[in-house]
């Protein structure tokens, strides 16, 4: 298993997990769940988030199209089967 950890400013975290048979992100976001939305096309993830109507855009290459997505309690994961 690799495993990445960074830090924002405001210490948030994004985490990255490689394992054999899957690969998993989490991310602390600084919004409430209501304030994300995400798609996959492929294996690009987009993910929108509204910060009191500043909203931001990111897109994600995934290591695979079949990505299960879920944000719960401000926390993004993202699970990717290999």
């Amino acid at each position: 298993m690799n495993n990445t950890q960074l830090a924002d400013r405001d210490d948030r975290l994004l985490r990255e997990y490689d394992y054999e048979t899957e690969w998993v992100l989490a991310a602390d976001l600084p919004v409430d769940d209501d304030s994300v939305q995400y798609d996959t096309i492929g294996d690009t993830l987009i993910l929108v988030i509204d910060n009191d109507g500043q909203v931001s855009e990111t897109e994600l290459d995934l290591p695979g199209s079949d990505a299960d997505v879920t944000v719960n309690n401000g926390v993004l994961t993202v699970q990717v089967d290999k």
